[in-house]
């Protein structure tokens, strides 16, 4: 009897002790879990100790493609599990990983459809409701592009599919989290764009906020998620309009 495929968990953390726990717990049916720490200062690389299964590697964070590639260099299995601090696997979702790792497919990556929470409030409308993103991967058969260092993505040498069942996703504790968290991304991509050699207009400081604000709360129907709604709408028109202030600080800067 064939033995049952094995999986490596991998995670990519940062200041996450409110989260680190119970994602631990979660990804249990991993063989292998392995964390990744940007030198975290909460707590969180004490909790992780608590959990003598778990490899914890500490490394200094420079974007999100990097340390990604990082983590799967450790991976000592064939088939690699990407999951967010703030992300769950829901027993459907976990029961169809196993069963599609351990069947013959032709497909070597997976995407997963992600359900979006707020303060533990479930978010349908707002831009999310069509969220998906890769997961689930052959390690050899998939690389993050190095110079998308923001909103990353895997390139992937071969088929891919999207797993039917989804994945929770609690990325919004409050309003100032989520600012922060725009911010923090915003700052990234500005420099993503800056090593492009993009510049920015007041095209991008005027329409390219308001034409975000006004697709997800109206067009992607934001209004319906009620106040919540509107907050995260707003956070995302403000992380736009955050992103090309901090460009224009990095081409003030440089001097062209």
């Amino acid at each position: 009897m064939k033995s049952p495929t094995k999986i490596s968990a991998l995670l990519i953390v940062y200041n996450e002790v409110n989260h680190i726990q119970e994602v631990i717990t979660n990804i249990s049916f991993s063989d292998e879990i392995i964390v990744v720490d940007s030198f975290s200062t909460d707590g969180t690389v004490s909790e992780l100790a608590q959990f003598k299964h778990v490899k914890t590697i500490q490394r200094k964070f420079d974007n999100f493609a990097d340390q990604r590639n990082f983590a799967m260099q450790q991976a000592t299995h064939d088939w690699v599990l990407f999951i967010d601090a703030d992300e769950r696997i829901t027993d459907a979702l976990k029961s169809e990983i196993i069963t599609t790792v351990n069947s013959p497919t032709d497909a070597v990556a997976f995407m997963v459809k992600r359900l979006y929470f707020f303060n533990k409030k479930r978010i349908f409308f707002s831009g999310f409701q069509t969220d998906t993103t890769y997961r689930l991967f052959k390690k050899d058969r998939a690389n993050y592009i190095e110079d998308k260092i923001v909103h990353e993505m895997p390139q992937i040498d071969g088929k891919s599919e999207i797993l039917k069942n989804n994945m929770l996703h609690y990325c919004i504790d409050n309003a100032p989290h989520y600012k922060a968290k725009m911010e923090h991304y915003a700052s990234l991509k500005a420099l993503e764009l800056y090593k492009k050699g993009k510049k920015p207009t007041p095209f991008h400081f005027i329409f390219r906020p308001v034409y975000k604000f006004i697709n997800n709360y109206f067009f992607r129907l934001g209004f319906l998620d009620g106040k919540p709604g509107l907050q995260i709408c707003y956070l995302n028109a403000y992380g736009v309009y955050y992103r090309y202030k901090e460009l224009e600080k990095l081409v003030t800067d440089s001097g062209n």
